[in-house]
Order: C-alpha cells, then structure tokens, then sequence
C-alpha cells in the first residue's frame, strides 16, 4: 500500500481519516465533531518561545488516560543514562554488525552507547534495533527523547498516533518524544537508534551558504491521520527514566482520528539532501554534512548533529581528499548504512559501529593513506555509498553489553599500524 504524507518541517498541519472530524475555530469545543476526544501533546514547555513551541492537538476515540497502572519489565539489553556501569575507555573502537535476533522491535534493542541522563534533558543513546517480526498487540513509547531512525537492513512501517510511515534504508524516521507506535516487519530488520535526551532535531541555520543547500523543508513528509479502532487486549511498554515500564490497555492506543499542529512525526529521504564541498583545495569540515541537529545551550556547540556522507563529486586540486587525521573536542559515533567509506580500506561494512570520542585521534588507515596519497586528482565521483556520523559535546559511553560483545574489534588500533617517518632528517 502506497502512503499518503503531507511535507514540510516545522509546519501547522491538520488532517483527518473521517470527514468532519477536525474542530473549526476552537481546539476544544464542548462538543467536538462525532463526539471524540480532544487532547494535547506538547512537545516543549507551554511557555518555550514561539519559533521553538512544538504542540499538536489530537481528537481520539478515548482519552489516552484509560489505562491501568504501568508495571516494571525486564529491560533487556536496553541501557540509559547516566551511563556509569563501566569505565569508558579513550580507545578507538569499532564493532561489526550486531547479528539480528528473533523478536520484534522491543525484543532486540541492544543500547551501545550514550551520554548524559533523560532525567536532566541532555545527551543522547544510541541503540541498535532488529526484528524478525512485527510488534501484533504490542506498543511503545519513550518518555525520555525523541527517536531517529536510520534503516540499515530492510525497510520498516513505523504505525503511530499521527498516522504511518514507511521507511527504507537511505532514509531516516524521526518520532517525538512520547508518540505511541508499534512497528512492523517485512523479514529480517536491523538499523540505528538514536535516542535525543536534549532539545528537539531541527535543520542548521545556513550561515554563509545562504538560503539553498543541505536538507530544504519541503522534502521532510509527516503521516496523514490513520486510526485503529480496535478492542482488545494489549500491552504498551514505556521507557520513563531508562527503565521499561508496561500498561495493559483494553484498546489499540492508536486511536486518534484526527489532528493538528506543529508537533509530528516526519520522515526524510537522505538523497534529496543537496550536499556540497570544495570546488577548489582542501576538504572540508564534516559539519557541511549536517541533516539536522540538537542545540546545546552553548551556541554552535551541539547536544546532536546528524551529518550524512552520502554520494558525491571529489574535485579538489592539491588535496587530500578522504578526512584528514584529527582529533576532535566532539565525539563521534559513525554507522555505514550500505557501500564503502571512503576513509577506510576494510573492517567497516554496513551495519557497524565506530566510536572516537573526544580527543582520541583518527583519521585515513595505512591503504587509504597510501592509495590517496597517489591518486591523479582528476574529478572522481563517489557512489553508491551512505555513512552517517552523530556527533556530540558529550562522550560516548559504552555499555558493559557492549565492551563484552564479541563483535567488538579487539585488533582495531591495528589499522594505523605502518605508518612510517617520512621526513627525517
């Protein structure tokens, strides 16, 4: 079935599954249309200003207050902030694909990494999802942030309170924080979870490159209204304060027949970004790659940017093309959803993980080095290719799960062996 979206980012929307449902004039009539139920979502504070103000009103068939108590569940391999159960290490550190276990979306979240506390509103997760079924009568939300999807094997359908979305790999599924979903499968799934603790994602300021580039508003697509209006048992598993908690609901929670506002989910296809470079020497800071991005409270100095390599033209002249070595005052955690990078020779393929935090250095490995080193600078076009890199202030800190793991590269530093001193004197 081929999706209905309405594009924009930051717009007002307003759809509706039934005709009439939508209030006219008034969010909340004493008698909305077909009797249902109005209730807000706020995404910010009531009182964040107004360019930064995120809230949607939703007309449902039942308050989403009708539910029982929430209960503890295990949490699985499921980590938050503060992440403290062991020491993080200055080292580089790389995984392979993690294998994608049975299950659905719940089931297989493994955390990797993260930094700072849900319970302070900064820092971010990063999970690494699977799933070999869908989620039937079963949903979820996070309490604690808002959540980007990055597909790396299979496509997924994200069902929400808003409406669906179907996701691919080469493009990302942002839900905002507290939005019920459930999602479903078509075989064997894996990708990237980003879980944004701190303010919400929203597109760089441009700067100097004026008012075209990067990712333009009108290719960010949010659902149009869809509802289930299903009885039965049913289970939704919150993560409040990094901890999972489950409700039992007489109903599917999925049951808002109409809304509208500023506050929604939205998907993004990565190869519409417009991306640009040098056209002269020198490559440049990866911060040109920047999707979108999570403030901090200190100006250009993010909670979360979300940079993409995608396919592009190599025209510089006297230069070195792949990244430079560097050692950064952010961290990076980089995934490579299909093709090769461009700064590595072998050992990342889709579906890992690299850590370098901050001050760690990094950079080309000896082949990389050696080949670009050589290469006629003619315009070379990369293709067929998308690695992606979320970038913090803060450091990431793995988990014990995932120091333990077995896909962990314990010969990584390896790939910087051979370097030899080419200016003795």
């Amino acid at each position: 079935m081929d999706l209905q979206y309405q594009s924009g980012f930051g717009n007002t929307f307003s759809t509706e599954a039934e005709k009439g449902a939508l209030p006219v004039g008034q969010n909340s009539p004493q008698r909305t249309p077909r009797g249902l139920y109005a209730e807000v979502h706020s995404g910010t504070a009531f009182t964040a200003p107004r360019h930064e103000n995120l809230s949607s009103w939703l007309y449902r068939l039942r308050p989403s207050a009708m539910h029982g108590p929430f209960a503890r569940i295990a949490d699985g391999n499921l980590r938050s902030g503060p992440f403290a159960e062991a020491d993080t290490p200055p080292n580089r550190l790389r995984w392979d694909p993690l294998p994608i276990v049975e299950g659905d979306f719940v089931d297989g979240l493994f955390t990797l990494a993260g930094s700072g506390d849900p319970a302070s509103q900064a820092g971010i997760a990063v999970h690494i999802y699977r799933a070999t079924r869908s989620m039937k009568d079963r949903y979820f939300y996070s309490a604690d942030g808002e959540l980007m999807f990055v597909p790396q094997q299979n496509r997924i359908r994200i069902c929400s309170e808003y409406g669906l979305l179907d996701v691919a790999p080469g493009e990302i599924a942002v839900m905002p924080r507290g939005t019920k979903f459930r999602l479903e499968v078509d075989g064997p799934t894996r990708g990237y979870l980003c879980e944004n603790y701190g303010a919400h994602f929203r597109l760089p300021e441009l700067g100097p490159i004026g008012a075209q580039g990067l990712a333009q508003k009108r290719d960010f697509l949010a659902p149009v209204a869809a509802y289930e209006a299903k009885d039965g048992r049913c289970q939704v598993v919150a993560k409040f304060l990094g901890k999972l908690w489950a409700a039992e609901y007489a109903h599917s929670p999925l049951d808002v027949v109409a809304w509208h506002g500023n506050l929604a989910p939205y998907k993004y296809d990565l190869a519409r970004f417009m991306t640009l470079g040098t056209v002269s020497f020198d490559h440049p800071d990866p911060s040109i790659f920047t999707v979108l991005t999570s403030p901090s409270g200190r100006a250009g100095v993010a909670n979360c940017d979300f940079v993409i390599f995608p396919p592009r033209w190599q025209v510089a002249e006297h230069s070195f093309r792949p990244p430079w070595f560097h050692r950064n005052a952010m961290s990076e955690l980089m995934g490579l959803v299909k093709g090769v990078y461009d700064a590595k020779a072998e050992g990342f393929t889709p579906g890992c993980v690299s850590i370098h935090n901050c001050m760690s250095a990094h950079g080309p490995d000896v082949a990389t080095h050696e080949k670009a080193s050589k290469a006629e600078l003619r315009p070379h076009k990369i293709e067929d290719t998308l690695a992606f890199m979320w970038e913090s202030r803060y450091v990431f800190r793995p988990t014990a799960a995932a120091l333990a793991a077995k896909e962990l590269q314990k010969d990584y530093d390896k790939v910087w062996d051979g370097f030899e001193p080419n200016a003795r004197s």
